[in-house]
């Protein structure tokens, strides 16, 4: 028999519906609240309110975990690389060496750029923020792949269009960072893993430690529930708007401080750190005074209570990268003592103020030489193959509605026109 929840209101009483999700998540099912008694709920920034049911990623904040398709992200780091785990969220499956295979050469088929798009990029100025050249460039290929817009897409034109955006959000990515640093572009080689090819496309070089690392960085980012950006996918995508203009919502989402721009945020306090004379110590203690601004980056995530553990799989990474290239950075040195010096702290610790993905993914950006201003961009390149998977799972299901959330009005009641 299902559970039933009886809401109490001033009027009357309302039985609802309670759901439980295959991990023991509880929720009350609201959708005829409105329709039933008049009432709507009110829930700044969705925190309480779940916008769908998934099967795709499942996230315990609490407990630190992380899964994708029900296997464990360490799991994955581990023994997967970014196209298994690509497959993985769009199709549900992790895919033999056959169905890999041929998703790969699916993938690479989309290397090559529409040539306007090529144009585009050169007329960028060099300093442009690469994360509104991407948001502009992906909506852009809409342009060039009018066959791909339909409302209602058959299975095979949703995979195409599914491996062109994984393709060419590498391609374009890697093509405005040598434009902003007055290089030529280096072609996609379709011999390399997604990786190894964009480490490639970026440096023109590619060394073994360096893309494994790039490539466990795309895993850890590939989804992470209905966060900010994905929310957005899937709002945008739910006017049944192309994935082009749905997906290019998801960069600008994306973009903001609080989300994807945090790792840059980062490396923004490391330098105000070097600026200051490098006294990470005297950092701390300012951040623990309770009348400084001063604000410590890269430490604690909204919905982890716990060790983020996505960070204890980069800091990994970013060890083997920083051994492998033997960098001398003033700044990676800031943060390896802000590191100790906060695990240790038992201000922090009582917090579970511990180093996120962000404060890792950032060091080894810097230790690689990708722009600041690039580090959202990364974070895009992995987060792609989720947002894709959310809109197709959304796109697929037989109830899916347009969003439209409510309000509750506080402004002026009905008056009179009067020009003054």
């Amino acid at each position: 028999m299902a559970k039933i929840a009886t809401l109490k209101l001033p009027e009357s009483e309302c039985e609802l519906p309670i759901l439980e999700g295959s991990e023991g998540e509880r929720a009350i099912d609201i959708t005829k609240l409105r329709a039933q008694t008049g009432y709507v709920t009110l829930d700044n920034g969705y925190m309480n309110t779940g916008a769908c049911t998934s099967n795709i990623t499942f996230l315990d904040g609490e407990k630190g975990i992380l899964r994708y398709r029900g296997i464990d992200i360490a799991e994955l780091a581990e023994k997967s690389n970014f196209m298994e785990v690509a497959y993985l969220l769009l199709n549900g499956n992790v895919p033999n060496n056959k169905e890999l295979k041929g998703f790969e050469q699916k993938i690479n088929s989309f290397g090559q750029t529409p040539q306007a798009l090529q144009k585009m990029i050169a007329a960028y100025p060099r300093n442009a923020h690469p994360m509104g050249v991407m948001s502009s460039l992906i909506s852009s290929l809409s342009a060039f792949y009018p066959e791909l817009l339909d409302q209602d897409l058959s299975v095979e034109k949703r995979e195409q269009v599914s491996c062109l955006v994984l393709k060419q959000i590498q391609v374009l990515s890697a093509a405005f960072y040598r434009h902003s640093v007055g290089k030529e572009k280096i072609e996609s080689n379709a011999q390399l893993d997604y990786a190894s090819d964009f480490v490639h496309q970026m440096f023109g070089e590619v060394d073994e430690t360096v893309a494994r690392a790039i490539d466990v960085l795309l895993i850890l980012h590939a989804d992470h529930e209905q966060n900010c950006s994905t929310s957005t996918v899937r709002m945008v995508g739910s006017s049944k708007a192309n994935l082009f203009a749905t997906i290019s919502a998801g960069i600008s989402a994306l973009w903001g401080p609080l989300h994807g721009g945090a790792n840059q945020q980062v490396v923004e306090m490391l330098e105000q750190i070097q600026a200051a004379g490098g006294g990470y110590k005297k950092f701390l203690e300012e951040v623990k005074d309770k009348s400084s601004s001063t604000r410590l980056m890269g430490f604690g995530h909204r919905v982890y209570k716990n060790f983020d553990p996505r960070a204890k799989l980069i800091k990994k990474a970013a060890d083997d990268v920083l051994t492998r290239l033997g960098v001398q950075d003033p700044l990676l040195d800031i943060a390896k003592g802000l590191e100790e010096e906060a695990l240790k702290d038992e201000y922090f610790v009582s917090r579970k103020l511990y180093p996120n993905v962000d404060f890792y993914s950032g060091i080894i950006y810097r230790a690689l030489g990708i722009p600041t201003n690039m580090f959202t961009v990364m974070f895009a390149l992995g987060r792609m193959p989720g947002w894709i998977a959310q809109w197709k799972e959304m796109v697929e299901d037989p109830s899916m509605k347009i969003c439209r959330p409510r309000q509750i009005y506080t402004g002026a009641q009905l008056t009179s026109f009067h020009r003054p």
